[in-house]
């Protein structure tokens, strides 16, 4: 059974930073792909970032230019850097696993994997 455990979220200023972390255990995830979710209250979750095994990475358009997803393989960690946060940034994000083979997963019923998620608020 893999566990995925997100950390890195808290409150910063618009125009800040932050990094999340997802750690896995109970199996490695080098050759998965691994994605970033987040959920706005009142809203459906959404899609906001992948990377493949191959490290190719994909961004839905409101994260373009500000998010990095990247991974240590080593560490079994996924990480997502987010630059130029903005008050609609405020959400509750996931990582979660895919251990099939799609190369851009951009659903949450793609994914067999999830995080409890970290809070990540941005105050204007």
């Amino acid at each position: 059974q893999v566990q995925l455990v997100e950390s890195g979220g808290g409150l910063v200023q618009a125009g800040g930073s932050l990094r999340l972390s997802c750690a896995a255990s109970g199996h490695t995830f080098s050759s998965y792909t691994m994605g970033w979710f987040r959920q706005a209250p009142g809203k459906e979750r959404e899609f906001v970032a992948v990377i493949n095994w191959s490290d190719s990475t994909y961004y839905t358009d409101s994260v373009k230019g500000r998010f990095t997803i990247s991974r240590d393989n080593a560490k079994n960690t996924v990480y997502l850097h987010m630059n130029s946060l903005k008050p609609e940034d405020t959400a509750v994000y996931y990582c979660a696993l895919d251990v099939n083979y799609a190369i851009r997963p951009r659903t949450a019923s793609e994914y067999d994997y999830w995080g409890r998620g970290t809070q990540v608020t941005v105050s204007s």
